[in-house]
């Protein structure tokens, strides 16, 4: 373990660390490697223990690490996890263990947080994402260190297998627990961990250090272009929304490069729901003729193609309403329209109304088929359908889009875009003033 010895000694140092331990071999190992080193380098030492509930054997395997921490004046810190979303466990299960470690590392006030993922790991997670497709730097697996914002995580045993930290526990006479599910060919992890990772370890025993090789230069390489990447991608993605024009004259691997920034803004926590596949999607509505496309994406998101605009959202009710207007009324888009006492602007997103030529109470909607408007200065009707289609407004807001109505249902507004015959001049009679904030 001296790689593994050599790590810590040069990263900790007279402060508080929490270590992540399961209770395997691999985590007691770590928490074995800390104690024997917490003089040395004058360490408070806290183990975060997470039961998840799951097999029979749990509630021991959390006992034997207590006892383990109280034998060695260890900080022992607890949780059990009561409910998962059954959908994808094992995300939900990560998402809960390690929101549980933040609080432990913000509570302990500590500067770093270990995890016992070893070469094996490395392995196995580099292949799965490969098999399964990822952007580039997610190929990389996971790195040694880690710098968040408040703190670092450290993975000491990464240049270990699983075989190596086992016999040094062994040796060691280090108490451990195996867990059962992991034999299990339920589950993709298993079956790279059982299947593929020993067949390359049948043609090169040491093949965990080509595989920790290939991550440190992927990540090199990442950091290289990335670089290069964020001043394209802050010139043309604003307020969330990509321009499409600048977007298309940029060379193809800087536009894979800021697709995959947009995706990891919208997916901050849940990346790895993101396949090839939706990229590949994405990319297409984004290169499209066509002005209005989108593509549904993992928890209730979609990827939007609006003309010159490309966003990624989240699914929004589209049922119809009709909200009498008052002073200040909060609209189904999230924006408002507000009754105002003056206003000096004549834009589309202020109307002045005389109350004597249209009818009292007025309404604020939602679209309807066949909806016409007579738009002041012009004569006849149009439809609010084409007027739509003339503003490029987005097809996924039409139907949320609000619609100033009297008792009579005569369009008097489509906020922000078109005001009717019945909108005021300055030096006109009017006495309601409303605007769309």
């Amino acid at each position: 373990m001296n790689e593994a010895i050599k790590t810590l000694e040069e990263n900790l140092k007279n402060e508080t660390v929490v270590i992540a331990v399961s209770g395997g071999p691999d985590s007691m190992t770590l928490l074995h490697l800390m104690n024997s080193l917490k003089e040395k380098l004058n360490l408070s030492l806290v183990c975060a223990h997470v039961n998840h509930k799951v097999r029979s054997e749990s509630d021991e395997e959390a006992a034997m690490v207590e006892a383990y921490c109280k034998e060695n004046d260890i900080i022992f810190k607890y949780m059990t996890i009561k409910y998962y979303n059954k959908k994808n466990f094992h995300q939900d299960a990560r998402e809960k263990r390690y929101a549980f470690f933040e609080k432990c590392v913000k509570e302990c006030q500590a500067k770093h947080l270990l995890t016992a993922h070893h070469g094996d790991d490395l392995m196995e997670t580099i292949l799965m994402r490969i098999v399964r497709g990822a952007d580039f730097k997610s190929y990389a697996g996971f790195s040694e260190k880690i710098v968040k914002e408040n703190y670092t995580i450290l993975r000491p045993l990464i240049h270990y297998t699983k075989k190596e930290i086992e016999a040094y526990a062994l040796e060691n006479k280090i108490p451990f627990r195996i867990d059962k599910s992991n034999e299990s060919d339920k589950y993709t992890r298993n079956r790279f961990r059982k299947y593929v990772v020993p067949s390359l370890k049948a043609e090169d025993e040491k093949v965990h250090e080509k595989f920790y090789k290939f991550s440190k230069l992927t990540l090199m390489y990442e950091e290289y272009i990335s670089k290069a990447v964020m001043e394209s991608f802050q010139a043309i993605y604003k307020r969330k929304k990509l321009n499409i024009e600048k977007f298309k004259k940029l060379d193809e691997l800087i536009q894979i490069k800021i697709i995959n920034e947009i995706i990891k803004i919208n997916y901050p926590k849940d990346l790895d729901l993101i396949t090839d596949k939706h990229r590949r999607l994405i990319f297409k509505i984004i290169m499209s003729d066509k002005p209005n496309q989108t593509v549904s994406l993992p928890n209730h998101k979609y990827a939007v193609k609006a003309y010159n605009d490309f966003y990624i959202l989240k699914e929004k009710s589209k049922s119809a309403y009709k909200i009498e207007l008052v002073d200040k009324t909060t609209l189904p888009n999230g924006k408002s329209i507000q009754i105002v006492s003056k206003a000096t602007d004549n834009s589309n997103y202020t109307l002045k109304l005389n109350s004597q030529e249209v009818k009292m109470p007025l309404y604020i909607r939602s679209k309807l088929e066949g909806d016409k408007i007579e738009i002041k200065g012009l004569n006849g009707r149009k439809k609010v359908k084409d007027i739509f289609i003339d503003e490029k407004t987005p097809k996924e807001e039409r139907d949320l889009w609000p619609i100033l109505v009297d008792s009579d249902d005569n369009i008097l507004w489509i906020a922000g875009l078109k005001k009717s015959k019945f909108d005021k001049q300055k030096d006109e009679n009017y006495d309601i003033i409303v605007k769309y904030l």
